[in-house]
């Protein structure tokens, strides 16, 4: 069983209450959701939709034939019937149309009318379709009565059992499992990695799409005993947090693209000082504000030499939202082990979806400080902040910890004790020091998800949020005799690149396709520079919109076939 369901209309309709109170509720009853939102720039009007796809398997992915569309306005009927399957329905207001081919209204405002408070349409229209799902009812009202408690409870349920009245089950559900699963989206998914890893201060400015990180936390801090400061720009906002991993505790920030190009200089400032720093970059299309509410991976290259000079760094890409509450978590360790920036890549598409996915496993958190001895240094033996080492990494102490001894930090050319340098001989020192950590960090890369055949004639390569579409569309191509020996390689670690399962399935592969989300096929640059192995085709999607496991099909057939 697969089905897929979308709800159209205009922001302030009520849409995210209508999903969020259907999609828990049919976790709740055992199915595996995935749900995915398309949103306008707006607070009212405009037309937004969100698809919600459930199914008694796991789910990795969105895709574009509908069973059912719930539509609270006509653009929403014209916009998305031709992609409504020929057995599928429109459920509407009566307004819209009648009980007629494939369009069904209903008296859903009636009813709420009928209920005493015409803003319960909503309700109605969830009323509706539980019904029209077979789903239990006596869940749902328990389900109304938490959501509503201070808004009219008694006429919101009355709306309930009205728009469930207005029709009979039309669907026979298989039961659904009753293994526990967290329903959960990817920037939920940072948050809660952040906390596991034990930070202690988050600071950020709002930018869409990753302010619901700041937020999420900011719900949480009383509990997690956690500061959340909302900075008056990303100037300050990273720089808020470089002084505060100075000062020993562990703190983040998050921003999207043009958050980030305020965050470059400062980028610098933590490789430069050794300071450890973790950033979640949560991509949109650019340039300027470009779409704020869509998804892109466009900022791969920009990472790679953001900062002016040249500084250590690693970059992880986030591929769904379970890896991305691990990924924070390593995060902070190597950040602290290598006192280096790490970023976070994220995007709108993997930031605000919502799947059902395994409870996480906090034994596989581990907080690894990498902080020096505070009984090694004396009058005798003065700390040095930067000292030569054989591996490059200095011991950190925290300011303060040690009596008699001081942690000096400099954004300019300093010595082993921190202070200021004009010595060639020193600066080569110091940039041979620093820019060595990226060979360590080679050894704690880890290889790309390896899926499909292990000796392919075609090697698809991806990275990030792309990971949940190729999976399906892996699926797909798989049962497609003209692709007998295909797979993939979705990447996470990105820089330093992990090379040794690509040099491998490479020398098989008689084309390589990368598929990205942007114009110039970024990872595929950064694979020609890094190995010399060129992509022979390119699926580049660059509308705002992510690309679903069909589309990934039929552009292999037409390019690579």
């Amino acid at each position: 069983m697969d089905h897929n369901l979308l709800i159209g209309g205009s922001a302030g309709q009520g849409m995210d209450t209508l999903s969020s109170m259907l999609e828990r509720h049919l976790m709740r009853q055992g199915y595996h959701v995935f749900v995915h939102k398309d949103y306008m720039s707006r607070v009212r009007g405009g037309h937004n939709f969100i698809q919600i796809r459930f199914s008694d398997q796991p789910l990795t992915s969105h895709r574009h034939s509908l069973d059912l569309i719930v539509a609270m306005d006509e653009a929403t009927i014209e916009e998305h019937l031709p992609r409504l399957h020929p057995e599928g329905f429109v459920l509407c207001d009566e307004k819209l149309g009648q009980k007629e081919d494939q369009i069904h209204g209903f008296p859903l405002e009636a009813s709420a009318k009928e209920a005493g408070n015409p803003k319960t349409f909503t309700t109605a229209f969830l009323g509706l379709l539980v019904k029209w799902y077979g789903l239990d009812l006596e869940t749902m009202e328990g389900m109304i009565i938490e959501a509503f408690h201070d808004k009219s409870p008694e006429a919101n349920l009355k709306a309930f059992h009205l728009g469930a009245g207005l029709t009979d089950a039309r669907m026979d559900l298989p039961p659904g499992d009753t293994e526990d699963r967290l329903l959960i989206n990817g920037n939920q998914a940072i948050a809660l990695g952040a906390i596991a890893a034990g930070v202690t201060f988050y600071s950020a400015y709002p930018m869409t799409p990753s302010t619901s990180i700041m937020n999420y936390l900011a719900a949480k801090q009383n509990e997690a005993g956690i500061v959340v400061e909302q900075a008056e720009d990303e100037i300050a906002a990273i720089n808020m947090a470089i002084g505060a991993n100075y000062a020993g505790i562990r703190a983040m920030t998050g921003t999207s693209g043009g958050g980030f190009s305020l965050m470059t200089e400062a980028l610098g400032l933590s490789a430069i000082t050794e300071t450890p720093l973790v950033v979640a970059e949560v991509q949109r299309p650019g340039p300027a504000t470009g779409f704020p509410t869509r998804t892109e991976q466009s900022d791969l290259s920009f990472l790679l030499t953001a900062s002016h000079g040249e500084i250590p760094r690693m970059i992880t890409a986030l591929r769904n939202p379970e890896e991305s509450f691990y990924q924070t978590a390593r995060a902070f360790n190597l950040a602290e082990k290598y006192q280096l920036p790490v970023l976070l890549l994220s995007d709108q598409y993997l930031s605000d979806y919502t799947v059902t996915t395994e409870p996480f496993d906090l034994s596989r958190i581990t907080i690894e400080r990498h902080l020096a001895d505070e009984g090694a240094y004396s009058e005798e033996q003065p700390y040095q902040r930067y000292a030569w080492t054989e591996n490059g990494i200095s011991p950190r102490l925290i300011p303060g910890k040690v009596s008699g001894q001081v942690v000096l930090a400099d954004s300019d050319e300093h010595d082993e004790a921190g202070h200021i340098t004009e010595s060639a001989e020193v600066r080569i020192k110091m940039m041979k020091k620093r820019m060595g950590k990226m060979e360590l960090l080679k050894q704690k890369v880890e290889e790309p998800w390896h899926l499909g055949s292990d000796n392919p004639k075609i090697l698809l390569v991806a990275w990030g949020s792309t990971a949940g579409p190729l999976q399906e569309a892996l699926q797909l191509l798989q049962k497609d005799k003209d692709f007998p020996d295909v797979a993939a390689l979705v990447f996470g670690d990105l820089w330093p690149l992990p090379v040794d399962r690509l040099e491998k399935l490479a020398k098989s592969a008689m084309s390589i396709v990368n598929i990205e989300q942007n114009y110039t096929g970024q990872l595929a640059k950064l694979i020609r520079q890094e190995t010399g192995i060129a992509c022979q085709y390119s699926y580049l999607k660059y509308d705002g919109r992510q690309m679903a496991p069909q589309e990934i099909v039929e552009a292999l057939k037409k390019e690579v076939l």
